[in-house]
């Protein structure tokens, strides 16, 4: 079976239309119905219900599109790595969202060029929640991102837990004491992790700079790692840390099955620069 007619599945399956399909994918509508009635008979199944007005998914057409997407992807991925391994002057690329690297990224580039197996490294920089997908289509060799992240396909070992604090306005109530509780800050346990994408998102910002600007206006507050909130210093914002917050947890991830020794040098670099900054390892975190 050729994988051309099932990203042309694919197509149709995300567009709910031949004649949108056809056109994202440049091809004429009556190829596009041929192919997708020959994969039918291929396999055996009707894949799609088909009207004048809808075309929707049948059973089997959705069991496929689910197991069919990530494979699709994984071949893409094999592909993008295989020309880059190709390449006169490789590198290993490392995604990385600007000044959410818990302060270890320059130490990192430094050690990981001494590990044996090391390889060039290249920073790719990112946006939120971006690493896993970079991984997954073969654009990064390897991540270091904070918790929470989209798992499928990814391994991991954690870096470093570091405390975090509240991110609030110089006039506020809270700033007078020493340390504050996620009770007085309106925030549960489980929300934590999330706070920060969720603020970002909530009022209609593009990055964690604006988010502050609308903190130091007093429109609102956030929770940050404490080395994220280092990189931001403003006179407008001030940060407390909060006595009974769960740490944040920074992550060090790769494709699973990737057998690259050069990212093995990194991985084995990034717990030897936490432990020589005095930050808490993955080795901590099991106990």
């Amino acid at each position: 079976m050729e994988s051309r007619s099932l990203r042309y599945f694919v197509a149709v399956a995300e567009e709910r239309s031949f004649t949108r399909a056809a056109g994202r994918l440049g091809i004429a509508g009556p190829a596009l119905s041929r192919a997708i009635r020959n994969l039918e008979a291929e396999i055996g199944v009707r894949l799609f219900e088909r009207s004048t007005r809808v075309v929707e998914l049948t059973e089997p057409g959705a069991t496929l599109l689910a197991q069919v997407q990530p494979a699709l992807e994984a071949l893409d991925a094999a592909v993008r790595r295989a020309a880059r391994a190709s390449a006169p002057h490789r590198s290993l690329l490392l995604a990385v969202k600007a000044d959410a690297d818990g302060g270890l990224l320059e130490d990192l580039l430094t050690a990981a060029a001494t590990e044996a197996g090391a390889e060039p490294i290249a920073v790719r920089l990112c946006g939120w929640r971006e690493h896993t997908r970079l991984l997954r289509t073969g654009e990064a060799d390897a991540a270091l991102m904070f918790e929470p992240y989209d798992p499928d396909g990814i391994d991991a070992d954690i870096v470093a837990l570091e405390p975090r604090v509240a991110a609030l306005p110089t006039g506020h109530a809270l700033t007078a004491v020493s340390r504050v509780l996620l009770a007085d800050l309106g925030i549960a346990p489980e929300e934590v992790d999330e706070r920060a994408e969720h603020d970002i998102n909530a009022h209609g910002v593009h990055d964690l700079a604006q988010l502050l600007a609308l903190v130091g206006l007093g429109t609102t507050t956030t929770v940050l790692p404490r080395s994220v909130a280092a990189r931001y210093p403003r006179p407008a914002v001030a940060y407390v840390p909060i006595e009974d917050c769960p740490p944040a947890t920074l992550v060090i991830a790769w494709p699973e099955r990737s057998r690259s020794r050069g990212v093995a040098a990194l991985v084995r670099a990034a717990a030897a620069v936490a432990r020589s900054r005095g930050m808490s390892t993955a080795a901590e975190a099991a106990r």
